[in-house]
């Protein structure tokens, strides 16, 4: 006998709905706050402290390449842990992701520079932050899913917020460590030793965060899809489903997401380095421009969210997108002024254009795939584009630079924009899809069969 199928309302008037949404809130918090503390020790002192010998340029490319390391993981953590979600529940992903991205920033913290122990500094820093892109890769698909699931479909996108919220409270939350223990420093005991104490705060972090996501429940659609007696949600290889029957939508969404993910590392990151070596702001002066620049980041998320519940998911990010077209020509000559006032207008704006295209995408992901495969759809879609536009814009950020000055920056993101601006306006308009009928299409002849007939009436793309 089948279980009685929850409904996107039920879920929503579900008593444990604050309790989830602190929880995916929190958890991405302290997940992004040890993923961005990396990105900010290898802007300010990882040349010096692993890559000497290389020399400041080289020291700087060397640095960031371990930083993009972590992108190259993130697909490897999608395909993992979205299995893991298919196949054994949102819960138990959102436990493992905190636990293995603690114990690899942790370790991070207590690792020796290269003058102690040689090419295994390097190394071990390849290795922690590998596991920290496997970690991250699993958390924001497997979080947004979570909150997605017990959500209602008319304020999915609002709702389903929290982990991009916490994504933005993460990097606050690093920027104002990095911040802190820098003004408490001076700048031989922060390279020192000083750099250390941000990755070993992430402890406290990772155990208020357990705390909480130990203390929620499976989401209602999962455990009703589980319960079904014919199992026609289930699927025993959900990257093989997913490719078979929505390989399109994979790509496409992986491709919404590059210029939100370009734009957001090349202005919460890149630009920190930019300003320290190129323009010659101290380190505490990039980090203040950056803290501002990530309060305007999460007023626009929140915007972006609620327009994308009113107006469209698409709607919103192919706006945004198109508007980042031309900012990305404004974004370096306001730079190179060298006015730190107007570096903090061109990274609070980039920083604007990032949240109003990201409210949007915690929403439209996992309305695109099927329950089936949902984690996985979501996980892998998501972390393609973030490998694309996340990892190899900084990484090319410096050659390009030296070859064509800031312009050829310019049309690096330029590039980008137009080609989310493109994938997005591929995509189908998923607002108001119930998350049971995410990635389905009706069968002719059965568009009135109305609730009873709802999981009958529909199949795969």
């Amino acid at each position: 006998m089948s279980a009685q199928p929850v409904t996107d309302t039920d879920t929503g008037k579900d008593k444990s709905l604050k309790r989830v949404l602190v929880a995916g809130w929190l958890g991405t918090t302290v997940e992004y706050y040890d993923f961005f503390i990396y990105g900010m020790a290898a802007a300010l002192v990882f040349p010096k402290i692993f890559f000497p010998e290389l020399g400041a340029a080289a020291g700087v490319t060397a640095s960031f390449a371990t930083f993009a390391v972590a992108f190259v993981a993130r697909p490897l953590g999608g395909i993992l842990f979205g299995y893991i979600g298919d196949r054994t529940g949102r819960k138990t992903t959102l436990v493992a992701t905190l636990v293995l991205m603690g114990v690899a920033t942790v370790a991070i913290g207590l690792l020796p520079p290269g003058s102690a122990i040689g090419i295994w500094a390097p190394i071990l820093l390849i290795v922690f932050r590998f596991a920290q892109g496997l970690a991250v890769g699993g958390e924001w698909a497997s979080a947004a899913l979570f909150v997605g699931e017990y959500a209602p479909k008319d304020k999915r996108a609002i709702y389903a917020l929290s982990p991009t919220l916490g994504t933005c409270s993460g990097l606050l939350l690093a920027t104002l460590t990095f911040l802190v223990t820098g003004f408490f420093m001076s700048t031989e005991t922060f390279e020192s030793w000083g750099w250390r104490v941000p990755f070993l705060f992430s402890v406290v972090l990772v155990g208020v965060g357990l705390y909480v996501r130990l203390g929620i429940a499976e989401t209602p659609i999962f455990r009703e899809a589980m319960a079904r007696a014919d199992k026609i949600q289930a699927a025993k290889m959900p990257l093989v489903e997913l490719f078979r029957h929505q390989w399109r939508e994979v790509l496409l969404a992986a491709g919404s997401t590059m210029m939100w993910m370009a734009f957001f590392y090349l202005g919460a990151v890149y630009l920190t380095n930019y300003g320290t070596t190129t323009l010659g702001f101290s380190r505490n002066a990039m980090l203040a421009v950056n803290l501002v620049g990530v309060v305007f980041n999460i007023i626009a998320t929140v915007i972006g969210a609620v327009l994308a519940d009113k107006v469209g998911r698409r709607t919103v990010m192919g706006w945004t997108n198109g508007a980042a077209v031309i900012w990305a020509f404004c974004l370096f000559p306001l730079v190179d002024t060298g006015n730190i006032y107007l570096v903090g207008v061109a990274t609070s704006v980039t920083l604007i254009l990032v949240g109003l295209a990201c409210g949007p995408t915690t929403a439209l992901l996992p309305e695109t795939f099927r329950t089936a495969y949902r984690s996985t759809g979501t996980g892998v879609s998501f972390n393609l584009g973030a490998v694309a536009a996340g990892a190899i814009p900084p990484i090319l950020a410096a050659p390009i630079l030296a070859a064509h000055g800031s312009v050829g920056l310019s049309a690096m993101m330029a590039i980008i924009a137009v080609l989310a601006t493109i994938a997005v306006l591929l995509l189908k308009e998923t607002v108001g899809t119930g998350l049971h009928e995410a990635g389905m299409r009706p069968v002719s002849g059965v568009a009135n069969a109305g609730n009873k007939g709802t999981a009958d009436a529909i199949v795969e793309r």
